[in-house]
């Protein structure tokens, strides 16, 4: 795993991920920076299959942890909506949402999840979407349209 390729190409999308986030240019870059340490740390118990997922979740986490930390004193409505979601801890609902999302994308390719993020999540136009993830925007249209549906028939079960 050559984590300077890994910076290099994936450290600004880990920034604007850390940044929307926190809101903040600097506490996104050490964000950012804190991404990559953890990413040398554990990098032999990680598999790099999809390097962009993955970073993208550990930088969500690491936002998620510096906005638990900073609890006390919200900036900003949108921070208060965020320590919310950090601070969520019904347990049955936690784990009632990770099996639903896994059965959700077990099957599905890596960039489908990543796609799902950015335009459901991140609020990405499908242009926007389809550029970060080298997709068409038809191509983008057609995978969160089979994922709507996929999602339907797994909440009817």
């Amino acid at each position: 795993m050559d984590i300077e390729l890994l910076y290099k190409k994936y450290g600004p999308m880990v920034y604007r991920r850390c940044k929307t986030m926190l809101k903040n240019e600097e506490q996104a870059t050490d964000a950012m920076q804190d991404v990559f340490v953890q990413l040398i740390r554990k990098k032999d118990d990680l598999t790099m299959d999809a390097p962009s997922s993955l970073l993208y979740t550990i930088a969500t986490n690491t936002c998620l942890n510096i906005i638990r930390k900073r609890k006390n004193t919200p900036e900003c409505e949108s921070d208060e909506i965020l320590q919310i979601i950090a601070s969520y801890d019904d347990p049955t609902k936690l784990v009632l949402t990770n099996h639903f999302l896994e059965r959700l994308f077990k099957s599905e390719k890596s960039s489908t999840k990543t796609i799902a993020v950015l335009h459901y999540v991140d609020g990405f136009t499908l242009e926007e979407t389809a550029n970060q993830v080298g997709l068409s925007v038809s191509g983008v249209r057609k995978r969160l349209r089979n994922l709507r549906e996929k999602s339907l028939l797994l909440k009817e079960q």
